[in-house]
């Protein structure tokens, strides 16, 4: 009985040694640089390395265009300020009259034209 559990043992040995031996072939198979799982990831290793750069540079460049459009969306506001403030004052105009360049004259009562004597013509008369 002795001598069939060593040759039970012994064989069970060499099955398991066997099957390690073929493990190992595919293990390095699955590993080599070459065509293999190794090469995937070195792949994809290269690729993640280039795509945080090109995730950078997007940032940067987003975060550039983002300043750029907030100053060019400031000016267009200050312009339809602008713009608001000259439509106001066209209705102001009354029926197509240019607006008088200077100040306002004062109002006055009556319509006839006022004739003012000069002080030293009356002094003198």
């Amino acid at each position: 009985m002795q001598i069939i559990a060593d040759i039970l043992l012994a064989a069970g040995a060499l099955g398991a040694a066997f099957y390690c031996y073929v493990l190992s072939k595919r293990l390095r198979a699955f590993n080599d640089l070459e065509g293999g799982m190794g090469s995937a990831v070195a792949v994809l290793s290269a690729q993640v390395d280039d795509m945080r750069k090109a995730l950078g540079a997007a940032q940067t460049s987003a975060g550039a265009s983002s300043a750029s459009l907030t100053q060019v969306t400031d000016r267009a506001e200050d312009a339809a300020r602008r713009l608001e403030l000259l439509v106001a004052s066209l209705h102001d105009l009354q029926d197509g009259t240019p607006a008088p360049s200077g100040p306002a004259p004062a109002p006055r009562d009556d319509a006839r034209p006022v004739f003012a004597r000069h002080p030293r013509r009356e002094a003198a008369e």
